[in-house]
């Protein structure tokens, strides 16, 4: 089937400019290539570097109205910004579906980021965020292991919606060693063991989604088909398909294997089609797809 992607990367126009060591395609080549990789609609992660090149908030909304039929968008907040409130508002007015990609790089439970929190909330815009491996590391909110600073915002702002992505977020499917703290920043390989402090978060939590994009979210499904088939179906409500690709060189296998388990009748066809694109379209697009 059609797919959405939630988590797109795009730019206004092509570039040789290159930000966090990746070059960015212009979002008619993107829109090419995502639709011959089965995408129908894809959802612009906008970035705080406000850089027209890239995609900062008035580019996000520009790529939109070349392409509303195909692309939305999530605005972003640069750091420091003195009246984050009302800088949503605005970008909400102007077509905002949510924030995102958010990467401030504080611990999550700084006065900045709760107030930012609190607006999103008030707002009713979805943040959707990348946890920092550590931090050291200036890509990425920051939560220590365990992620019990993003339990604390998720009974803060319960009605807030919390879309994680990173591989420091999905390092947490497992119960870990916590003596291997190094792991947040890579992709684990073998059987998931129980106990994952993720799976805990879901379970307890409505308010946290799931990002499945890259190669950290895919990898969490599949390097323990079992369990990763498992937590599709629990959790169908609340997982988002995405790629995270930022040029057209990219595409990630997730979404072919996927379609595949749903083939070999190992994922339930009402699972495939809320994490493909069902969730998407009612939870962030708010369209109604009828042939979803």
């Amino acid at each position: 089937m059609k797919k959405v992607d939630i988590h797109a990367h795009v730019a206004l126009n092509d570039s040789d400019i290159e930000f966090n060591h990746v070059k960015f395609s212009g979002c008619s080549a993107m829109k090419n290539h995502m639709e011959k990789l089965g995408i129908e609609r894809a959802v612009i992660m906008s970035l705080e570097d406000q850089n027209d090149m890239f995609t900062s908030n008035h580019a996000a909304a520009e790529i939109v109205k070349r392409y509303p039929e195909f692309y939305c968008w999530f605005c972003n907040i640069p750091q420091g910004e003195k009246d984050p409130y009302n800088l949503l508002k605005k970008m909400k007015r102007q077509g905002a579906l949510g924030l995102g990609e958010w990467v401030t790089h504080l611990p999550l439970d700084h006065p900045y980021m709760e107030e930012i929190m609190g607006a999103s909330e008030e707002l009713e815009l979805p943040i959707l965020f990348h946890l920092s491996p550590d931090p050291d590391n200036q890509y990425g909110i920051i939560d220590e292991p365990g992620l019990y600073l993003l339990e604390e915002a998720l009974k803060k702002f319960p009605k807030l919606m919390l879309i994680g992505h990173s591989q420091a977020f999905w390092y947490e499917i497992s119960n870990n060693d916590p003596c291997a703290e190094k792991g947040r920043g890579g992709y684990p390989s073998g059987l998931v063991e129980p106990g994952g402090r993720l799976p805990y978060l879901m379970e307890n939590y409505k308010n946290l989604y799931c990002d499945l994009s890259a190669n950290s979210g895919g990898n969490a499904m599949m390097r323990d088909p079992d369990f990763g088939i498992k937590f599709l179906e629990k959790y169908q409500d609340r997982l988002f398909f995405g790629t995270d690709m930022a040029n057209v060189a990219m595409n990630f296998p997730f979404g072919g294997w996927l379609d595949e388990q749903v083939q070999k009748g190992r994922i339930s066809q009402m699972a495939y089609e809320k994490i493909c694109s069902r969730n998407a379209y009612e939870k962030i697009i708010k369209e109604v797809k009828a042939d979803v």
